[in-house]
C-alpha cells in the first residue's frame, strides 16, 4: 500500500525533524513544504511549493493531509486551525523510538520526538510537542499547542497549560500546574504551581515577570 501524501507547513529546523519523523513512520510521503518564504528550494529533499496561501489549492488538488511544523506555539495553533478549516486532516509525527503508553490520549498535529516517553493515562492535546528525550509520567496533561523541550522530565499528574513552553531540561515534581502561555526557562525545577502568562526559571523555579500577550 502506497504512502498517503502530506504537506508540511514550515521549513526551519523543527520542520526538518518532523519530515524525518514522518518518513520514519512510513504511512505518509512528504510531497511538499510550505513556508512564509516561498522561494523555490528543498528541505531535506522536499520541495518548497509556496506559502500558507497555497493551502486551498493543494486541497483542491486532492492532498488531504498536513502537518504544521512551526516552533512558535501561537503560530502553530493559528496555522493548524487554518489548515483544518481548509479541509486538511492534521496527522501526527511520532517517532518509532518513542515509548507511548497504549492508554495515552493523543490529539491531532502532535509531534513526539525520538527518545520521548509518554506514560499511562496521559493526555497530549492538539498541536503539542514533546521533544527529544523528554518524558511525561502517568496522568500528565500537555495542553493545546504546548511544547516540552528536549530532556525535560515531568513527574505524575503534571498539567502544562495551552501554549506553554518548557525549556531544555525542565523538571517538574508530581501534581504541579504550569499556566497557559507561560515560559519555563531551561534547566528549571518546578516545585509549585506557575500561574498563566509568566516567565519563570531557576531551581526551584521562580516567577520573574509577566509576559506580554501570553495566551492570545
Amino acid at each position: 500500500m502506497s504512502a498517503a501524501p502530506v504537506i508540511v507547513i514550515g521549513a526551519g529546523g523543527h520542520a526538518k525533524v518532523v519530515i524525518e519523523l514522518i518518513r520514519e513512520g512510513g504511512e505518509y510521503e512528504v510531497v511538499g513544504v510550505l513556508d512564509a518564504d516561498p522561494t523555490r528550494r528543498e528541505v531535506l529533499g522536499a520541495p518548497v511549493v509556496g506559502d500558507d496561501s497555497a493551502l486551498p489549492g493543494l486541497r483542491r488538488e486532492g492532498i488531504e493531509n498536513a502537518f504544521v511544523a512551526l516552533g512558535d506555539n501561537r503560530l502553530r495553533l493559528k496555522v493548524g486551525r487554518r489548515a483544518e478549516a481548509a479541509g486538511f486532516f492534521l496527522v501526527n509525527a511520532v517517532s518509532r523510538r518513542a515509548a507511548v503508553s497504549p492508554t495515552a490520549r493523543i490529539g491531532a498535529g502532535v509531534a513526539i520526538m525520538a527518545g520521548a516517553v509518554v506514560n499511562a493515562d496521559s493526555w497530549i492535546e492538539d498541536f503539542a510537542v514533546l521533544n527529544t528525550n523528554a518524558g511525561i509520567d502517568h496522568d500528565c496533561v500537555l495542553g493545546e499547542a504546548s511544547h516540552v523541550g528536549p530532556g525535560s522530565a515531568l513527574a505524575g499528574g503534571v498539567k502544562v497549560g495551552r501554549l506553554a513552553f518548557l525549556g531544555v531540561g525542565t523538571l517538574a515534581i508530581p501534581g504541579v500546574s504550569i499556566g497557559e502561555g507561560s515560559v519555563i526557562g531551561a534547566g528549571a525545577c518546578v516545585t509549585r504551581d506557575i500561574p498563566a502568562g509568566v516567565l519563570a526559571y531557576g531551581a526551584p523555579a521562580q516567577v520573574i515577570r509577566p509576559l506580554d500577550g501570553a495566551g492570545r
